[in-house]
């Protein structure tokens, strides 16, 4: 008996497999990246920006010379690596090499070569000397497209602590009568007479009760509060009065005499930082702290009646929520939970790259309603 074999509906012939397939491509990452693409809009606003600061980057480098890498390859490349939050600039440079997405990003074509992750070093003090991270967001902000979504007048203000690239067996006596730090237990430690090996700069430090302790820097941000952009943010060692510092640091560098208001939490209401805005011309809607202290005695907040009795206070309160947003994006998407570098300078530009990556995610959306 002859049995037919059917051959399945839409069946196709089996193609063969080619290893290492053609032996040249000619690629066009701009054809091959999607025209709906989030980093289309994106890039936008970094090359208008990055033209607008040639004038700034042709003071930072010498007029003779080899050439070097151009900054704006190398800032777009940065923004790459906090936009996905890569570890590393070693993995970063891993990455670039084989990835056209973040090639066509960052301005590299497929051919050409990738850089030495040590070039980041040099270069990265450079930008920071420059201020270049600090103008590049201060001029993202005043983008056409971008004014008209920021508030001039409400803000808010909040911080976070940065875990420090230092473990607990570097904190070690600064008189060296400890070499090792293998056994800290049962130690009293202090940063006035301990400091990291690692990072000295970096602080033992825990936000609140029942919270351990850390080698940590503390983050601070200004949002405004009309669409929730980063407008301003600065990087301090961590202490128990840091926070109220940098806010007032903050509100006395921007520009005018108007009147304005900024929306905190309970750890800023404190009699001299009440006193301190308010001297600024700043109205403070600050969270009131009335919970009870260790001893039982109960808090008297700063802040009375006169400013809660108004409607803008509790709208500040609830914008405030926001800022935390910020936070939360750059330690789960960004580079901001555990900062790779070590000093001030150089965790402040990470910092100052993870709030840009935050407003550049946010603003195409705002801007396309």
């Amino acid at each position: 008996m002859i049995q037919l074999r059917h051959e399945p509906a839409g069946a196709e012939m089996r193609g063969e497999f080619v290893d290492q397939g053609g032996l040249f491509s000619y690629v066009d990452p701009e054809s091959r990246v999607p025209a709906n693409h989030p980093l289309r809009k994106i890039r936008y606003f970094v090359r208008d920006v990055l033209k607008s600061m040639g004038g700034l980057f042709a003071t930072l480098y010498s007029h003779e010379g080899r050439p070097s890498i151009p900054p704006e390859q190398l800032l777009s490349a940065l923004l790459v690596q906090v936009l996905y939050g890569i570890r590393s600039e070693r993995q970063l440079m891993e990455q670039l090499d084989y990835n056209l997405l973040y090639r066509w990003f960052a301005g590299l074509s497929p051919d050409d070569p990738v850089w030495d992750p040590t070039s980041f070093t040099k270069n990265r003090d450079r930008l920071a000397e420059g201020k270049v991270f600090e103008t590049f967001m201060a001029t993202l902000l005043e983008h056409d497209a971008v004014r008209p979504l920021l508030s001039d007048e409400h803000f808010s203000v909040d911080g976070t602590l940065i875990a420090a690239w230092a473990s607990h067996k570097s904190f070690r006596p600064k008189d060296g009568s400890d070499d090792t730090g293998a056994d800290f237990h049962g130690q009293n430690r202090k940063n006035d007479t301990h400091e990291s090996v690692t990072d000295p700069q970096s602080r033992l430090y825990r936000k609140s009760n029942g919270q351990e302790s850390k080698l940590c820097y503390m983050g601070h941000a200004m949002m405004e509060n009309r669409n929730g952009l980063a407008v301003a943010g600065m990087v301090t060692q961590a202490n128990g009065t840091a926070e109220r510092d940098a806010s007032e640091a903050m509100l006395a560098a921007i520009p005018g005499d108007r009147r304005l208001t900024v929306g905190e939490d309970k750890a800023y209401d404190t009699a001299e930082h009440v006193a301190n805005l308010r001297r600024l011309n700043v109205t403070p809607h600050v969270a009131q702290n009335n919970s009870p202290t260790k001893t039982g005695r109960r808090r008297r907040s700063n802040i009375d009646n006169r400013t809660t009795r108004h409607k803008g206070y509790g709208m500040s309160q609830s914008r405030r929520a926001m800022i935390e947003c910020i936070f939360g994006w750059g330690k789960q998407h960004g580079t901001m939970r555990k900062i790779k570098h070590r000093g001030l300078a150089r965790v402040a530009g990470d910092f100052l790259l993870n709030l840009i990556a935050y407003n550049l995610v946010r603003i195409p959306k705002l801007v396309a309603t």
